[in-house]
């Protein structure tokens, strides 16, 4: 009876033992499965980590409002997605021949009341100061036309009015300069066009033409072409008060072109010419002393109408002229 009950009992211890052994398995087999998935939740969440601390902003500054909005940067160098603007186009030299649309011969008169809201209007492309650039062509030359003046108002305007028209159609980049003599002393034209030169190449260093032109006189002819050249210009050879003659064969009065090295070469104008005349002759005998020649136009070309006017006051007769 006690050797039943003994082989019983360990049978009994066995099968715990082998219960237990069971348990201790499948405790081992789930408790693996569970930190298998522990560690691919949290290799998961190391991976996305990173990510964040390197742009914070990826998400969070999207607009997702507008559908038009721009994803955010990845942080990484990137092509970028926007189209170049459209160039400039490259235009071609204006022609150094007579350009295409000049009038020729023109009809001057000043008996038309001219006042300077019309002149503005008839020129919407010239810029405030009396700049202007041929949209349609690349001028060779930048030029400054530079008027020496003291109480000419009235004549000033009837000078824009035509001049203007005439050098867009000559395709010139031009400035003009209005140099006023401020009080009542003698006049001194020369000095003023010294003045002229060193303001306008303040303004733009690029000017290598120089038309130096009195406010009375307004070309005839649209072919008279404001440029410089090889040698001193002189452009109003043929005026109205002259007979449309040349006085005498020195004269350099009126209107007169140089380039920028023309003039620096004859050390610019004199200015100890006080008073009407005697400065131009002096200009004439300084370009012939340095060794260049005058050059004109055709006088049937270079015809010019001059606004008829009494002296001024104060500039009289220079004696010593």
């Amino acid at each position: 009876m006690s050797r039943l009950l003994g082989r019983t009992l360990e049978r009994v211890c066995k099968a715990v033992l082998l219960l237990c052994l069971l348990h201790f398995l499948v405790a081992v087999i789930l408790y693996f499965d569970v930190y298998a998935q522990h560690l691919a939740f949290f290799s998961r969440f190391s991976a996305r980590g990173p990510a964040r601390a390197l742009h914070p902003a990826a998400s969070s500054t999207t607009n997702c409002s507008r559908p038009n909005a721009t994803a955010p940067s990845s942080g990484l160098p990137e092509a970028s997605s926007a189209r170049p603007g459209p160039m400039a186009p490259v235009l071609p030299p204006c022609p150094d021949s007579p350009p295409p649309g000049l009038v020729g011969r023109l009809l001057i008169e000043f008996t038309t009341p001219m006042p300077l809201e019309r002149v503005q209007r008839e020129n919407p492309g010239v810029l405030l100061g009396g700049r202007y650039t041929p949209p349609d062509c690349t001028p060779a030359q930048t030029v400054a036309v530079i008027i020496p003046f003291r109480h000419r108002e009235h004549h000033l305007r009837y000078w824009l009015h035509y001049l203007h028209p005439i050098l867009r159609r000559q395709r010139l980049r031009y400035g003009i300069y209005v140099i006023n003599q401020h009080g009542e002393d003698t006049f001194n034209r020369a000095k003023l066009l010294n003045v002229g030169f060193l303001e306008a190449l303040k303004e733009d260093a690029t000017y290598d033409c120089f038309i130096f032109s009195d406010v009375d006189l307004v070309p005839m002819d649209d072919r008279n072409l404001y440029r410089c050249g090889n040698q001193p210009r002189h452009f109003a050879i043929a005026m109205d008060k002259f007979g449309f003659r040349l006085p005498y064969a020195g004269y350099f009065g009126g209107v007169s072109g140089l380039s920028k090295a023309q003039f620096l070469r004859i050390n610019g104008f004199p200015n100890e010419y006080w008073g009407w005349g005697g400065e131009d002759d002096d200009i004439f005998n300084r370009i012939s002393l340095t060794g260049m020649k005058i050059s004109r136009p055709d006088i049937s070309i270079g015809r010019y109408r001059m606004i008829k006017h009494d002296r001024d006051k104060h500039n009289e007769p220079n004696p010593q002229r």
